[in-house]
C-alpha cells in the first residue's frame, strides 16, 4: 500500500477550492426539470396489487370486532387482513435511545384489541386496483367501544407509560448547584411557554411498493427514504429474513424533513403482503391520511425559570417540560425530548442547569422528528426567557445576549450534559462576531429609526432577534466507496440518502476537489442497500459532515493509488505528479497532460501485468468516525407589521445568519436557509394540528391546516458565515439543513412583542390572529 493511502488524510486548506465552495449547478436537477424523476407513485410492476388502509375513526376505544365479509366479497378484492392475520409480526421498534422501558408502547402494524388515535391502521385491503381497494375499505365495519381520551400531556396521565403513576419524568439532565444559584440570584424570571403541534407536510406523501423476486429469493421495497439500511435490517428481522435477502431502493423524494423514511406500519404491510400474496403490492398515501397518520412533531409545554445576577448574567436555568408524544412510541423513541433537554442552553454561558422532561402519551397521532426537532421548541423557550430578563433588568436585549454569549476564546466549550448519547461540546464559534455581522447586514440601527417614524404615523410594527445553536454530523461512522473505470468515469457509492438536500452534488464536489476531476463526471449512487453493505442514511444534518468526510478520505486514497500507478508507468516519483481535470500532470507543469486517469484505471485492470499480486481496480472504500457532533450556530432577525383590524402578522423583512464552518456549495446552503425559514414561518404563524374534546382531528385538509404560500413569504436575506470551521473533521464543515428553521418562532415572537409594545405578550406558537387581536384590543 502506498504512503498516500496509508497515512491519515491532511486537513483541507481553508478558502474556496477549484470546485469546493463554489455555487455550481446541482447534479440532481437534470431528470427533475425534464420530467424524468422517479417518485414513489411512478414505480409500478406487472401484476401489481393496490393496498388501502382502513383506519380508526375513534381516538380511543376497545376494538370489539371488525366485519370484513362484505369487503372480501367485492369483485377484485384479493385479501383483507386484520390483526389476526398479522399476529406473528412484532411491533415496530425504535432506534438507539438511552431511555428504558418504552418497548411496550411501540406500535403494532395493525391495532390489537384497542385503538389509540384517529388514523390508526385497523385493517388493510388488497385489490386489483386502487379504486376497488378504496371501495372495499369503505365496506369494512368496525365496532369500537369508545373510551375517555387523554389530550393534554401536562395533565395527570390516565394510563400511559410505566412511570406515569409514580415517576413520570424520564428525561433528566443537571449540572452545577442550581438551587444555590437561585438563592443567590438578583432576579428570578419564570415563564409558562408552549409550542403547538405541527409537522413536515412534504409535497410528496408517503409511498411503498414491494415485490418478492422468487428466482433470487429477494424482497424489494421501493419508495424508501432517509434510513434505508436500518429499515432493511428491521424489515428482515421482523419478517424472519436475512438482511441480504431484503433490498431497499430510493428514488426521488419530494421532501423528507424528518417525517419521511421512517419505518411505518404500512411499509411492513406491503412487504409482508408481497411475500404472502406472491404479487407486487403498492400503497400511496393520500393527503388526509398523511395529516392523521404520518408523524406529528413539536408539541411541548415548558415551565422555565431563569436566575440572573444584577448585570443580567445567567446563573442558572431550571426547566420542566411536557412532551406530547401522541399514542405510540415510534422509531425515534424519546429522541425529541432528549434533544430538547440537551440543547436548551443554546449559545449562552450557563453555570448551572437542570431540566426534567415528562414524556407523555396522548390520544393523538404519534410524534417524532421534524426539521430542528427539540431545537425549534427550546430556542423559542430560551430566547423568550432572554427577552424577559432584558425587560426585567431594563437592558437592551442585544446587550444582554452579548454579556452571556460564549466567547470565541472559550471554544471548545464543554456542556456537562449529553444529547443523543453524545456529550455536548460546542466545537467552534464566534457568536458575538456573527451577531454583529448580522445586525450590520440587517441594518438594525436604521430599522429602529424607521420603526419610530412608522409608529408615529400609526403603523403597528416591530423588530426582534433570536440566537440559536444547532447540532449536526451525528456519528459514529460513515463509509464511501469510490471507483474509476477504464473510461475515466467516477462512481461514488454511499450509504447516505438523498431527501432533496443536494447530497449528490455536495459529495461530488468534495470528491472532485480531492481527486482532481470534473464533478459532473462523478456518478453518485445512494439509497440502495444492494450496492453498499452499511449506511446511516440522511438525518440529523449529518451527510455533509460524515459522508462528506468519508468521501474526502476515499477520494484521496484513490488519488494516491492513481499517482502510484502513473508514477510506475511514467518512471516518475508520485510526489512529483498531480491530477488535473482527469489527467495526470507534472506538479511543476500542470498544463501538460501526461496520462489520463482512464488509462491509469485500464492499467489497473485484472489482466494488467502491473496488478500481479495485487488487488486490481482503481477503487477504495474509506470510513470516517466521529465521537462528537458539530454545532453550527446563527441569529435570526425579523421585522413585522400587524394589521390591528384582523390580527394578521406580516413579515416584511427577515435575515438568517448561519455559520456552517465551510460551505461546500453556497447556493445550496442558501436554498436550505430559505426553505428552512418557510417551514419555520409555518410553525410560527400558521400550522397547527388541533383536536376536539373527543380526540377528533380538526386539521385534515389544507383548508384547516394552513401552510405558508408565496404570498406570505418575505424576501429572506441570508448571511452564510465560514468564520469557525469545525476542528472535528478534515473539511471543517458543519450541517446547514436546520438553521433556517430553528429560530424563526423565537425571532418573530420577539418582533410581535415589539410591535404590540407589550413585552412578554407572546407565550405560545403559532401566533394566531385571534391572539394578536386580543392584545391589540387591550388597553396599554
Amino acid at each position: 500500500m502506498s504512503k498516500a493511502v496509508a497515512d491519515a488524510p491532511p486537513r483541507l486548506a481553508p478558502g474556496k477550492g477549484r470546485v469546493l465552495g463554489q455555487p455550481v449547478a446541482r447534479l440532481e436537477d437534470g431528470p427533475l426539470v425534464r420530467g424524468r424523476g422517479l417518485f414513489a407513485a411512478d414505480v409500478n410492476f406487472p401484476r401489481q396489487l393496490a393496498m388501502r388502509v382502513v383506519r380508526s375513526q375513534i381516538a380511543h376505544g376497545r376494538l370489539v370486532s371488525l366485519d370484513t365479509a362484505e369487503a372480501r366479497a367485492l369483485p377484485g378484492v384479493v385479501a383483507v387482513w386484520t390483526a389476526a392475520e398479522v399476529s406473528d409480526i412484532p411491533p415496530i421498534p425504535f432506534r438507539a435511545t438511552k431511555v428504558r422501558g418504552l418497548e411496550p408502547y411501540c406500535q403494532p402494524i395493525l391495532a390489537r384489541e384497542r385503538v389509540r388515535y384517529v388514523g390508526e391502521p385497523i385493517a388493510v385491503v388488497f385489490a386489483e386496483d386502487a379504486y376497488i381497494a378504496e371501495d372495499a375499505a369503505d365496506l369494512v365495519v368496525a365496532e369500537i367501544d369508545e373510551l375517555p381520551v387523554v389530550l393534554d400531556a401536562a395533565a395527570e396521565p390516565a394510563e400511559f407509560l410505566p412511570g406515569n403513576s409514580t415517576e413520570p419524568t424520564i428525561v433528566r439532565k443537571e449540572y452545577g448547584d442550581v438551587d444555590a444559584a437561585f438563592r443567590a440570584a438578583h432576579a428570578v424570571i419564570e415563564l409558562d411557554l408552549s409550542v403547538g403541534r405541527h409537522s413536515g407536510v412534504p409535497m410528496e406523501t408517503r409511498g411503498a411498493i414491494a415485490r418478492y423476486v422468487a428466482a433470487h429469493d429477494v424482497l424489494e421495497l421501493h419508495g424508501t427514504a432517509k434510513k434505508q439500511h436500518w429499515n432493511r435490517d428491521e424489515i428482515a428481522r421482523l419478517l424472519g429474513r436475512p438482511p441480504t435477502g431484503v433490498h431497499l431502493f430510493e428514488g426521488h423524494v419530494g421532501g423528507g424533513f424528518g417525517v419521511r423514511g421512517e419505518l411505518y406500519p404500512e411499509d411492513l404491510l406491503v412487504c409482508l403482503a408481497a411475500m404472502r400474496l406472491d404479487r407486487p403490492v403498492k400503497w400511496i398515501e393520500d393527503r388526509r391520511e398523511h395529516l392523521v397518520a404520518t408523524n406529528h412533531s413539536r408539541q411541548q409545554r415548558h415551565l422555565i425559570r431563569g436566575a440572573v445576577d444584577a448585570d443580567g448574567r445567567l446563573l442558572a436555568i431550571d426547566d420542566v417540560f411536557f412532551h406530547d408524544q401522541g399514542a405510540y412510541v415510534r422509531t425515534h423513541g424519546a429522541r425529541v425530548a432528549d434533544l430538547a433537554a440537551g440543547m436548551l442552553p443554546g449559545p449562552y454561558r450557563l453555570p448551572a442547569y437542570r431540566v426534567a422532561g415528562h414524556f407523555r402519551l396522548t390520544n393523538k397521532t404519534p410524534a417524532a422528528t421534524y426539521r430542528a426537532p427539540g431545537r425549534f421548541e427550546t430556542t423559542f423557550v430560551r430566547e423568550r426567557l432572554m427577552d424577559a430578563i432584558a425587560v426585567r433588568l431594563d437592558l437592551d436585549p442585544i446587550e444582554l445576549r452579548r454579556r452571556n454569549l460564549v466567547t470565541e476564546a472559550e471554544m471548545p466549550h464543554v456542556r456537562p450534559v449529553d444529547t443523543l448519547g453524545v456529550d455536548v461540546v460546542l466545537d467552534s464559534g464566534d457568536y458575538i462576531g456573527l451577531m454583529d455581522q448580522a445586525l450590520a447586514q440587517f441594518g438594525w440601527d436604521a430599522v429602529q429609526r424607521d420603526l419610530t417614524a412608522r409608529r408615529a404615523a400609526g403603523d403597528c410594527v416591530g423588530a426582534g432577534l433570536a440566537f440559536f445553536v444547532e447540532k449536526s454530523g451525528l456519528g459514529p461512522s460513515d463509509g464511501v466507496r469510490i471507483s474509476i473505470d477504464a473510461t475515466g468515469g467516477v462512481e461514488l457509492v454511499s450509504g447516505a440518502a438523498s431527501v432533496g438536500q443536494g447530497m449528490e452534488t455536495a459529495l461530488a464536489q468534495i470528491c472532485a476537489e480531492a481527486l482532481g476531476v470534473d464533478y459532473r463526471r462523478i456518478r453518485v449512487v445512494r439509497g440502495r442497500t444492494d450496492r453498499i453493505e452499511f449506511g446511516n442514511g440522511a438525518h440529523a444534518s449529518r451527510v455533509t459532515v460524515m459522508s462528506g468526510s468519508a468521501t474526502y478520505h476515499a477520494a484521496l486514497a484513490v488519488r494516491g493509488m492513481a499517482l502510484d500507478t502513473a508514477a510506475q508507468l511514467l518512471q516518475a516519483r508520485p510526489e512529483d505528479l498531480a491530477i488535473e481535470d482527469g489527467q495526470v500532470v507534472r506538479a511543476a507543469a500542470p498544463g501538460v497532460p501526461l496520462i489520463a486517469l482512464a488509462e491509469v484505471a485500464r492499467q489497473m485492470g485484472p489482466n494488467s501485468p502491473l496488478m500481479r499480486g495485487r488487488t486490481p481496480g482503481l477503487t477504495a472504500e474509506r470510513w470516517f468516525y466521529s465521537e462528537h457532533m458539530t454545532y453550527p450556530y446563527g441569529v435570526h432577525l425579523a421585522l413585522v407589521r400587524i394589521d390591528r383590524a384582523t390580527g394578521e402578522v406580516r413579515v416584511e423583512k427577515y435575515l438568517v445568519a448561519n455559520d456552517v464552518g465551510r460551505a461546500v456549495n453556497p447556493m445550496m446552503v442558501e436554498g436550505q436557509m430559505v426553505g428552512g425559514f418557510a417551514q419555520g414561518l409555518g410553525g410560527a404563524l400558521f400550522e397547527e394540528f388541533r383536536y376536539d374534546e373527543r380526540g377528533q382531528p380538526l386539521s385534515t385538509t389544507f383548508a384547516d391546516y394552513l401552510i405558508p404560500t408565496l404570498s406570505e413569504m418575505p424576501a429572506v436575506d441570508v448571511l452564510i458565515a465560514e468564520d469557525a470551521p469545525s476542528p472535528l473533521n478534515p473539511l471543517g464543515v458543519k450541517g446547514a439543513g436546520e438553521g433556517g428553521t430553528n429560530a424563526v418562532g423565537a425571532a418573530i415572537a420577539a418582533a410581535v412583542d415589539d410591535a404590540l409594545r407589550r413585552p412578554g405578550a407572546i407565550v405560545s406558537l403559532p401566533i394566531l390572529p385571534r391572539t394578536v387581536r386580543r392584545h391589540t384590543e387591550e388597553p396599554t
